[in-house]
């Protein structure tokens, strides 16, 4: 086995990954040696699918908007669950960001005069989304990888599948991973290790999120020992495309679209009547649920999944082909239908994690004991600030990443810590997972791991999704035990080393399935209905006892779950109404 030292190691490719890693470059001078570690090909991360646009405040002179109001939107649209200290810095690096991406060739649409246009989004006071058409990930991801590539000190090794954060005496000293080309396993040892590996709502099976987005960083910092925080809040897009789960941007409704019930009305009047379909995502979500329940919905007939319909006939050809270029691509690919003519069906899918890695305000992730654990750091949707709170505001994730991208980049960069594990203690800790991966390889059981992963797709869909009930969790929580067991039955089909991506997704899926079990404990815990979290028996927002984090850790096979306040500074909590 290969040992390979770096001074930095960053695990995971997309926007938040490139970021830390351009800063860290940048702050060191090219100094320091940097691995940049993707089970992916790097512009194939999930953040190339990043439709609708980044969020911030561009020009309060002229638009009468401010970073206050920014952060009120970005708190209120929580839940009052965010972290207030963490909003601000959001609000107060985000336009630095957009310039960043301008100064590195993102071809944002622009204004009359050159200004950087921005588009409405949900929940936003005005319009402040800055926007690249319908494909800002896309584009901010060929900036940053293009920016990344004339930086000699950073290495970049595609599909490479990690399996083992390395934590020690409360140090983080690197990853273990295997080389999906040729199945060989190498030891990543460094200083510093930033975990920028995504969300994991591929736990469900309807979902906007590709099949890469499994949550891998976020389990291996579970199982070694480090707090996940707030996963009981999964965001549900309002608008999925039926029956693929295909994202359609809430940038549609941002430039004028209406959803529709069955009897062709806009039923968001009867929701949020100050901001209609541009009201928050939960509220949006459990709306379009609404009128399904109540019978005013369509069904498609091939997967039997209930809908309401985007309308986007009133904007015209003109400029759904300059604004929303993909989703006309995208709906006449999947569906033969031309958004210029006809509706689209859509109905809410899981989206966004918004819990993760707990982290301290400067990205470092934490112990048990709320300490810091030396070296090891955590940005992107897999790590929780938090930001979020108990629902996300759209546009604000890729301000996330980027925001704190900078942030940790800039201060692993500076910092200078050696990996404190010995070359001999690391390679034993790096051959006893060889060992053990090899051992689900060669295991001799009857249990089809897809099956598993079926099974948990179902079960997420059914019992955890946009209106839950304490019933309908317990069981979930039940049976994704009773999947748990199945584990070590199960067989892998391809017993080879080459390209052995049947051995990935089973990794993969055991990955989630840890992941599916903390939310469902954290969820069954929280006895009230707060953002993305809504439990029929408990239909109101309990600030009295739960205006708190959740943290979750692992303690043998159990979720061992516990709680902290939340940041509250200028803005007090209240009722959330749109």
């Amino acid at each position: 086995m290969e040992l390979l030292d770096y001074d930095i190691i960053v695990l995971g490719s997309g926007i938040a990954g490139l970021t830390s890693a351009i800063h860290a470059s940048r702050e060191s001078g090219g100094k320091k040696s940097i691995a940049l570690v993707s089970k992916l090909h790097v512009m194939r991360s999930h953040s190339v699918a990043a439709e609708g646009g980044i969020s911030g405040v561009l020009y309060p002179d002229t638009d009468n908007d401010s970073e206050k109001l920014h952060a009120y939107d970005t708190i209120k649209g929580s839940d009052y669950l965010a972290d207030q200290d963490a909003v601000e810095i959001l609000v107060k690096g985000a336009p630095e960001e957009i310039k960043f991406f301008d100064h590195i060739g993102v071809p944002w649409n622009r204004r009359e005069g050159g200004k950087i246009s921005q588009r409405a989004f949900g929940g936003m006071s005005i319009p402040r989304t800055a926007f690249a058409a319908d494909k800002t990930g896309f584009f901010m991801m060929r900036a940053l990888y293009d920016e990344l590539l004339t930086y000699d000190n950073v290495e970049v090794f595609n599909e490479r599948f990690a399996t083992k954060l390395v934590v020690e005496k409360n140090r983080a000293d690197g990853v273990i991973a295997f080389n999906i080309e040729n199945g060989n396993f190498e030891a990543f040892r460094a200083g510093e290790t930033i975990i920028a590996t995504g969300g994991a709502s591929r736990m469900y099976g309807f979902t906007t999120n590709s099949y890469s987005n499994t949550g891998d960083g976020t389990a291996m910092a579970y199982r070694a020992g480090i707090a996940l925080k707030d996963m009981e809040f999964v965001q549900f897009h309002p608008t999925a495309l039926i029956p693929s789960g295909i994202l359609i941007t809430e940038a549609a409704r941002g430039e004028g679209g209406y959803l529709k019930n069955s009897n062709g009305a806009r039923f968001m009047i009867d929701y949020a009547k100050s901001k209609m379909e541009l009201a928050p995502r939960d509220i949006v979500s459990r709306a379009i649920i609404s009128e399904i329940n109540a019978g005013r919905g369509f069904t498609d007939e091939d997967s039997g999944l209930e809908y309401v319909h985007l309308d986007l006939r009133h904007l015209g050809s003109s400029k759904i082909d300059e604004k929303l270029p993909m989703i006309k691509e995208m709906t006449i690919k999947m569906l033969r239908l031309d958004p210029s003519t006809d509706e689209i069906p859509v109905r809410p899918a899981a989206h966004f994690t918004m819990g993760g890695i707990h982290t301290n305000i400067d990205g470092a992730a934490l112990n048990q004991s709320e300490k810091p654990i030396i070296g090891l750091w955590a940005v992107g949707e897999c790590a929780c600030v938090s930001i979020h709170g108990a629902n996300r505001l759209g546009s604000n994730s890729l301000s996330q990443c980027s925001v704190w991208g900078r942030r940790v980049g800039t201060i692993a960069g500076r910092w200078h810590k050696d990996s404190a594990t010995q070359k001999s203690s690391f390679m034993e800790i790096a051959e006893n997972e060889e060992k053990s991966i090899l051992e689900v390889i060669d295991s001799e059981g009857d249990v089809n791991p897809y099956e598993i992963r079926d099974s948990m797709h179902r079960i997420m869909d059914k019992y955890m999704y946009v209106y839950r009930n304490t019933n309908g969790m317990n069981v979930a929580r039940n049976e994704l035990a009773k999947l748990k067991t199945k584990l070590k039955d199960i067989y892998v089909q391809d017993r080879g080393r080459l390209y052995n991506t049947n051995l990935r997704e089973v990794l993969e899926i055991m990955n989630l399935l840890d992941l599916a079990q903390v939310t469902v404990e954290c969820a069954i815990r929280r006895r009230e209905s707060r953002g993305a979290h809504v439990v029929l028996e408990y239909p109101k927002r309990d600030d009295k006892h739960w205006l708190k984090h959740t943290l979750a850790y692992m303690s043998g096979n159990k979720v061992k779950v516990a709680y902290i306040p939340v940041k509250i500074r200028g803005w007090k909590p209240e009722e959330r109404r749109y």
